[in-house]
């Protein structure tokens, strides 16, 4: 195999990898949705009523979640930490 053929298939590996990695961050909360984490594997989304009661009654408890909130799973427990991560991965705290 040629040296060009070694780089292509690496940089075709590299960019499928970036694409996967970045199009999982990308999270698409709509308006009206309510989207739960049941535990390990359990994720659901469902509309929620739109009686006024309801939207107050869920803004009662609501907390607005920080800027800079990584969420992440660990041993089946989802977990979140204030802080951000680089374009490799690393976490640092703010």
């Amino acid at each position: 195999m040629t040296r060009l053929s070694k780089t292509l298939i690496a940089t075709a590996a590299f960019a499928v990898i970036a694409t996967s990695a970045l199009s999982e961050a990308a999270w698409d909360f709509k308006a009206g949705m309510a989207y739960v984490y049941g535990g390990p594997g359990k994720m659901s989304a469902m509309a929620m009523a739109p009686a006024e009661k309801n939207h107050e009654a869920m803004m009662k408890h609501a907390k607005k979640v920080p800027e800079n909130t990584v969420f992440f799973m660990d041993n089946g427990t989802l977990y979140s930490a204030s802080g951000r991560l680089d374009p490799t991965g690393n976490f640092y705290v703010n």
